[in-house]
């Protein structure tokens, strides 16, 4: 239809009605809006123009405006059109851009008017006459067009005006519910789970991101309960609550039953929507995570048909900003049109050497743990779906990581000083990286004979690459130098039903079932030891292969029943039981130190409950209580590969780890303010472990903490919170009751704190500053981890500014140049204690097109 017609002809019947139906102008201008697609080709001169038309009905009848005032309300602000029989007007009102037009077409305006900086919704209103007649008035939104009514008044005009982002229907306010799905597995809001869990959204990981890229880096700075970062690939000694985690990526397990501990290197952040932490066991996702659970889920599709956002930028160690600089691209493309969805994100980075802060290259591979320098890392996240019905959805995803270590140095094994020393000239063929491919096929279908049908098909093939290792002292592994590689294919499903029981969802209950089944292996490369010898640990020369550890095969089976509870509006309780069953086989294998082990199977099975319950004071504030337990099997092949000659795999005789945890904790929600504080108490009567004699450890464990967040918004511009972390642990060695030996610094960091300040400094720059502060423990004992470790103190800076198009940010991490020893690092103490990174700068620009 042609707009300019359209508009002329309402003019044209509006003013003939209004002069022939004195009813009708009473009515208010609400039914005079046009929607975006009627002014898709609108222009305000068009408008204009066409109003001509109707000029010569209201020419003898004109209205003088003889002042506009403005008076601020709680949801925007009053215009009060004041002057001779102005309460008789009858404005046209419609949006344009971000802009509402208010006019007048048998009126005139005695002197124009214009103020600016209303508020921080709303940055102008101006009011002039027509050069054709009549008066416009324009009130400009910061970001999308305000809304108008009348008030009704005797001698006045007077237009309630309310700011778009003041404006929410029902369905956007149920939108902005924090809803989560790691707890029961079913969607429901965080106010009503009886745990302690941490929500991580889009925004807080893009700004995180400004300052680093990996996850082991960002959560510790947002997550009560985890402790620091290693500042190496490896998860190992970097606990949750003391006890393993397990991570997810949109479900699917990224644990293999040889754990290599590199969990959090297996996406980019670029590809993250957000990030669900459930701290404590969960019996309600099986085997492993006895800590807790890390559920990442990636990126969503647009509510647009379509979306781009690039980003591209550069990063350097200011102590060396040379040999350190690196860069990265991001490009995501998505969006929904007529039921179809999807999402399309790629990243690729290079990261240079690492320095600390006096300026000396950190080795490449830390502790032997895997290094995050001189890295080349490529991530790929590919989503397509579509709506079969308003009930039910499709959708495939396709997710592969590449991070891959290209260096010339490795650990100096006679370092001059107290820290660990790099060395130039290393020549080794292979070097460390990490490949993860995540096939994912999901249906949904949110009315199944009255329930809700959650399910998934699954395959994962992953592998990683240890930097290698001098076993020429160890005839366990044949006096060998030898590098290993953990593979893994898993292939799985899942599927959740979530019945109502009774109405209102007063009673619910979501039953299930997961299996899986996994093959994986370490293979070793075996080299040669006097070609080793003579480079002085700088030249690997491949001979021949073997197994480090053994193939094995997993099937794990798990069936599950969670019932929810909300018998009145401020009480909910929910509890269920889930039974597992794991069946893990080898083949007879020779180790590389020559030893024969027969094969055999491993059965394993556990039953799990869980129970909790939340008490709503208010609006404001809950408590919580929680009973949860978790369990989680032996590494099995890792003790093969040391196993006597002749052993047999049924010697192990296992039987898996219970903890069981109890939490209570308070939560408040304020407009301005959010905080939680927990306590939790886990205990666990048996170990994962083998000792010399190939048994199982019977080492029970206690482990307790306290947990604290809060989050305070003073005003519009300024806003501060932080976390608090302590936890400690012991272990009865003797299994007499006496729990008398503290657990090692592996298992129990020292205390957390963490502290920002953020602060809105103009409409288009922010700015934040961060801290971290880890303590002292010295558990008092003899062993490998059980030496003290000394606090450190860290502060980060991230800038934000809106420029052009896009957003440019700067970020500096290690604010203070500090010099420290990550807690890994102090652990393992010696030629491997590596020094953490000096002041690092990151600039990026994001833009969308």
């Amino acid at each position: 239809m042609n707009h300019r017609l359209l508009l002329g002809s309402s003019a044209l019947a509006w003013g003939l009605i209004m002069l022939s139906n004195p009813q009708a102008q009473a009515q208010t201008s609400t039914d005079k809006y046009y929607n975006n697609s009627q002014q898709s080709s609108l222009t305000v001169k068009d408008l204009s123009q066409e109003k001509t038309e109707a000029k010569w009905l209201v020419q003898n009848n004109i209205i003088t405006i003889t002042d506009i005032e403005i008076n601020n309300t709680d949801s925007g602000l009053q215009l009060i059109i004041d002057g001779d029989r102005t309460s008789e007007l009858q404005p046209l009102i419609f949006p344009f851009e971000n802009t509402l037009i208010v006019e007048f077409i048998e009126a005139r305006l005695e002197t124009d008017f214009r103020e600016t900086d209303i508020s921080e919704e709303i940055t102008a209103i101006e009011g002039v006459n027509l050069e054709n007649g009549g008066v416009r008035i324009t009130v400009t939104g910061k970001n999308n067009p305000p809304s108008a009514q009348i008030i009704p008044s005797d001698s006045k005009l007077v237009l309630s005006v309310t700011p778009e982002s003041s404006v929410a229907s029902e369905e956007e306010e149920a939108q902005t519910i924090e809803l989560v799905v790691t707890a029961n597995r079913a969607q429901e809001e965080e106010q009503k789970v009886p745990r302690s869990i941490t929500v991580i959204n889009r925004q807080e990981i893009e700004q995180q991101s400004k300052i680093s890229r990996d996850l082991g880096e960002i959560l510790p700075k947002l997550v009560p309960g985890l402790a620091p970062s290693t500042q190496t690939s490896s998860i190992f000694g970097q606990p949750l609550r003391g006890r393993n985690v397990g991570v997810l990526i949109d479900g699917v397990p990224q644990s293999t039953n040889r754990n290599a501990q590199r969990d959090l290197r297996n996406i980019d952040p670029s590809s993250i929507e957000r990030i669900e932490i459930l701290r404590g066991p969960s019996a309600i996702y099986g085997d492993g995570a006895t800590g807790g659970l890390i559920n990442i889920i990636t990126r969503q599709a647009e509510d647009q048909p379509f979306v781009a956002r690039t980003n591209i930028g550069f990063d350097s160690i200011l102590t060396n900003f040379a040999d350190s600089f690196g860069f990265n691209v991001e490009q995501y493309f998505g969006g929904k049109s007529e039921g179809l969805s999807y999402v399309f994100n790629t990243s690729y980075s290079t990261t240079g050497g690492f320095f600390d802060s006096e300026n000396d290259r950190i080795p490449p591979d830390p502790q032997g743990q895997g290094g995050l320098a001189d890295l080349n890392t490529f991530n790929i996240l590919g989503k397509i779906g579509y709506d079969i019905d308003e009930n039910q959805k499709i959708q495939f995803s396709i997710s592969y990581y590449d991070d891959q270590q290209n260096s010339k140095y490795t650990l100096d094994p006679t370092p001059s000083g107290r820290k660990a020393e790099a060395r130039r000239g290393l020549r080794l063929p292979n070097q460390p990286n990490t490949e993860n491919l995540v096939l994912n096929l999901s249906y949904n279908n949110q009315s199944l004979w009255g329930s809700r049908l959650s399910s998934q098909l699954y395959y994962r093939d992953y592998s990683t690459r240890f930097f290698p290792f001098d076993l020429r002292s160890s005839a366990a592994f044949g006096n060998n130098v030898l590098q290993s590689e953990v593979q893994s294919e898993k292939i799985g499903t899942r599927f959740d039903i979530d019945s109502p029981i009774l109405p209102d969802d007063q009673l619910n209950i979501l039953w299930g079932l997961d299996y899986f089944h996994e093959d994986s292996s370490q293979p070793a490369d075996i080299f040669d030891s006097q070609v080793f010898a003579r480079s002085d640990g700088l030249v690997f020369q491949k001979t021949g292969s073997g197994f480090l550890s053994p193939p094995t095969g997993q099937d794990n089976i798990g069936l599950f029943a969670q019932l929810r509870w909300q018998p009145i509006e401020q009480f909910s309780l929910s509890g269920g039981i889930r039974q597992e069953f794991v069946d893990v086989s080898v083949n007879s294998f020779t180790t590389l130190g020559g030893n024969r082990v027969q094969g055999g199977n491993l059965n394993y099975d556990a039953t799990l409950f869980n129970i909790g319950g939340v008490y709503a004071f208010n609006d404001n504030i809950n408590v919580f209580a929680n009973f949860a337990q978790g369990f989680s099997i032996a590494d099995v092949a890792r003790a093969l590969r040391t196993a006597p000659n002749g052993s047999r795999v049924t010697q192990l005789n296992p039987a898996a780890q219970k903890v069981d945890t109890y939490e209570v904790g308070i939560r408040g929600n304020w407009d301005n303010v959010q905080a939680s504080l927990a306590y939790f108490y886990s205990y666990s009567d048996l170990g994962t472990t083998f000792d010399a004699d190939f048994d199982i450890i019977r080492d029970p464990q206690r482990i307790q903490g306290i947990e604290g967040d809060i989050n305070y918004d003073i005003n519009e511009d300024w806003s501060i919170g932080g976390t608090l972390t302590w936890t400690t642990g012991w272990r009865d060695p003797d299994g007499n009751g006496d729990f008398d030996t503290p657990l090692g610094n592996t298992l129990i960091p020292p205390v957390k704190l963490t502290a920002y300040v953020e602060n809105q400094t103009t409409d288009t720059w922010r700015n934040r500053l961060q801290f971290l502060y880890s303590g002292d423990r010295n558990p008092s004992g003899e062993g490998f981890d059980l030496d003290p470790v000394y606090s450190y103190f860290t502060a980060d800076f991230i800038s934000s500014l809106k420029l052009g198009n896009g957003e440019l940010s700067v970020g500096i991490e290690n604010l203070f140049n500090t010099f420290y020893y990550p807690n890994i690092a102090q652990i393992y103490g010696g030629r491997s204690q590596s020094a953490a990174k000096g002041m690092s700068l990151t600039v990026g620009y994001r833009f969308e097109w």
